[in-house]
């Protein structure tokens, strides 16, 4: 761009800024192009996605005080984004942006990456000895590749090697992930961070699900009686109280007749020793 063309530039986006009621910044570095080009099909027609020079889109911001705000959270590879809906949809909408992507040598594994026994899909060959270099097990069976058998081929953490990358691809596993996140929203004068906008709905039932149980349990362990544990607190009361009582051969109606029960098993476990041991058990 001429200079003339930079100054145009930023004229027409100040407007623009002013028309939408949702800026944000969308990190792109290391984001496939076809995810930032699906971004912008997803988020048609009342959003618009920005990528230029750092320099020009600062001088818009930085035009604005309330824009300002979001230049802090601009690194050197990123969108602008300008949007009519809610941060809460336009951040649910980026973030669902997401794509399999085939291993590469040398990344490691985000997690422990198994390929299952049975047929596949490709054709005999070379396929054969290349799946056999990767420590996969196959055989050719009425003209089709099979896997033997099942295992764990890459364990999570350790580096993917040519050959296992090579074959995962042939085997049409792709276990890593890319996505969009944005790093900050500022709609109706309130800055929203990256962090917060993880926040929804399943993330924040999820969250009071997992405390709720750890209180009830606190309260448990500590003998608090509420509510929510009143049936586990009689209960385990009068399981304690029962197991006291057997110990102590309390003759209340509901021991008494386990007491008995009791009696009755021990009595029949003599019953079935052989005579010597009946008479040997007498004497004792």
């Amino acid at each position: 761009m001429i200079k003339a063309q930079k100054v145009e530039f930023v004229e027409n986006l100040k407007k623009d800024l002013k028309t939408y009621k949702t800026i944000g910044i969308l990190p792109i570095q290391e984001v496939p192009d076809r995810l930032t080009q699906r971004a912008k099909n997803m988020l048609k027609p009342d959003t618009k996605i920005i990528v230029a020079r750092k320099s020009l889109i600062l001088r818009a911001l930085e035009s604005n005080p309330e824009l300002k705000r979001l230049t802090v959270h601009i690194n050197s590879n990123f969108a602008l984004i300008m949007s009519n809906k809610s941060s809460e949809e336009l951040n649910e909408i980026i973030s669902s942006n997401r794509i399999k992507l085939s291993a590469k040598p040398n990344q490691v594994s985000p997690e422990d990456i198994s390929i299952e026994a049975g047929e596949t899909t490709i054709a005999p060959g070379q396929a054969v000895t290349d799946l056999k270099t990767a420590g996969i097990d196959v055989q050719i069976q009425k003209g089709k590749v099979v896997i033997s058998k099942s295992k764990v081929l890459v364990k999570q953490g350790t580096k993917i090697s040519i050959p296992v990358s090579k074959a995962l691809k042939m085997l049409d596993i792709m276990p890593f992930e890319a996505g969009t996140q944005v790093s900050a929203l500022l709609s109706e004068g309130i800055l929203y961070h990256g962090l917060a906008l993880k926040v929804n709905a399943e993330f924040l039932t999820n969250e009071i699900s997992k405390s709720f149980a750890q209180a009830c349990a606190i309260a448990s362990n500590a003998g608090i009686v509420t509510s929510y544990n009143v049936k586990d607190s009689i209960s385990k009361a009068y399981l304690s109280a029962l197991g006291l009582g057997l110990e102590a051969k309390v003759y209340e109606p509901e021991i008494a007749e386990k007491l008995l029960a009791q009696a009755v098993r021990e009595a029949m476990s003599v019953n079935a020793l052989p005579k010597d041991s009946a008479a040997e058990e007498k004497k004792d």
